[in-house]
Parts: C-alpha cells; structure tokens; sequence
C-alpha cells in the first residue's frame, strides 16, 4: 500500500510495505507491517524491543486526529518478518529499514516518536536529518554499562519467561489484575490499564519476536552521546520507569542541550498506556 501524506487515511488494519535495502551482502527486500490513520503531517510511531505497534494503541486515534499517523512493526518484531540473512539488526540498518518505509509510503521526512528502541532509533533518524522533529520516551543508549547490562537481563527474563509460559497460562493470567501486574508490570506503571487481549497479543509478540536476540546483541556497544540539532527534540522519562531510570534522562540533556526534557509522573518505560493524554500531549507540542 503507497499512499500520499496529503490524503486522509482511515485505514487501521495493519498493512505491510516491501522495498529494497542495502546490506553487507549487496541489496536485499524488506518488509514491514504498519498501521496508519488520519490526516496531516506525517507522524512515525516507533515501538521497543519485544513489543509490537499496538504498543501506540492507548494514543493512536488522539494523534490520528491531528497527523497522518504510521504505527510500524519494526523488523523481526510483531508482524514484520526477520530482516534478510546476514543483514544486522544495527541502527544503520534498521534506520535504512524506515527510510526505505517512509519513501515507499510517500511521506517524505516525518515527524517521529519512539519508545525505548524505538526513542533510540528516532534520535538516530534525527541525528540523520530524516524527521522533522523528534519526541523520545524513555530512549535507548543513555545508560551506563552496569544500566545496560541490568536491563537487557531484566529483557532477557522477560522473554524467556514469556517463552516458557504455555498460551493457557498467558490467558489465564491476563484475565485478572493481579495476572496483568505479574505478566507487565517491568514496563508499565499501571498494568491494570491494560485490556486482556493487549496483554496476551503483547506477551506473544515478545516470545515470538524473530530480531530480539539479534537486536540486544547489536545494542550492547550502543551509546548515544550526540546531539541531535536543526529540529525540535523531546525527551520524557516515566517517574516510574523501572527498565531505563530516569536518571538517564538527564544524561540524555546533557548530551543535546537543546532538547525539551519532561517528566511523565506515575508513568512506567512504556507511557502510552499508563497516560495516554499526557503522552500524546507531549508528542503533538514536540510535533507543532
């Protein structure tokens, strides 16, 4: 599916986009599943590792009233097959991914939001000058090595106990409050808010992601310390965010002075469900 930014869009099906990127081993197809809505300039929603584009759920019609909203499965994640043998899931790659998505879908330059991974990955997209402007939630690549090793553990633990959890089980669980808090409660503050079906279709994304492995092995040398100039920048961290501590958001002004740093109070490393109001606020100014 190509469409034009200018057009209005209802579509909220998922779709998916095929195109061709360069990799090590010369050029190679991609494709990338995406759901897009509404009307206006162009916003990119960019979830984290193990998560999928539902991810942007609790915000999506709030943003689609205002922006041409495109919510992606990145590649070997939710919907979006494994990237081609011998392509590495590095953030040269998987940037090349998304600007090989945006011109196949006509947008141009977008807006563009992210969260944890996805955080990283609209810095490196903007650090490229493909956005227009940048709003990070709880980015990626701001830790110290003792952060990032506690945090790909607590991922790694997550995934592997999604894996051992038969679907029954993962049912079961996401059908009380107390189930939703055991299964989400590493990255949301409120894991209540949570619907069931969320809950089961998120875990499942997580056991069943093809690039996780692939991706924290590439994200173990990652540090972010550039800035990020010529666009308008946010960065806002969850008071509560128990992954990537909020401490790292003041690293992550010190290394782009000029962006906007904001607190999401009572909010876990994936704000969009914990406040979605507040979250959408914050990209739509960064967006204006």
């Amino acid at each position: 599916m190509t469409a034009t930014a200018s057009s209005a869009h209802s579509v909220s099906t998922v779709s998916s986009a095929s195109f061709g990127i360069d990799t090590p081993h010369g050029p190679r197809p991609v494709t990338v599943a995406y759901k897009r809505a509404g009307a206006g300039e162009p916003l990119l929603l960019l979830h984290g590792i193990g998560h999928h584009l539902q991810a942007w759920d609790p915000v999506f019609e709030i943003l689609a009233a205002e922006r041409d909203v495109i919510a992606v499965d990145l590649p070997g994640f939710g919907a979006s097959p494994a990237l081609p043998d011998g392509a590495p899931y590095d953030l040269p790659t998987v940037v090349a991914a998304l600007r090989g998505l945006c011109a196949e879908l006509g947008v141009g330059v977008p807006h563009v939001a992210g969260n944890s991974l996805g955080g990283l990955l609209a810095l490196e997209l903007g650090r490229e000058k493909l956005a227009r402007s940048v709003t990070a939630l709880s980015p990626g690549g701001f830790w110290s090595e003792a952060e990032r090793r506690y945090a790909f553990g607590v991922l790694l633990g997550m995934r592997q106990g999604a894996r051992l959890l038969p679907l029954p089980a993962i049912e079961r669980l996401s059908r009380t409050a107390a189930g939703r808090l055991a299964l989400t409660s590493t990255i949301y503050a409120r894991p209540w808010r949570r619907s069931p079906e969320a809950v089961v279709a998120e875990t499942l994304a997580l056991r069943d992601a093809t690039g996780f492995e692939q991706t924290l092995t590439a994200g173990r040398d990652v540090v972010f310390r550039d800035d990020v100039q010529g666009l308008p920048v946010t960065v806002a961290w969850g008071t509560k965010d128990r992954l990537l501590l909020r401490r790292q958001g003041v690293r992550a002004k010190y290394a782009m002075p000029d962006a906007r740093l904001v607190r999401l109070p009572g909010c876990g490393h994936v704000p969009m469900n914990d406040d979605p109001a507040l979250v959408a606020r914050v990209i739509l100014d960064t967006s204006r």
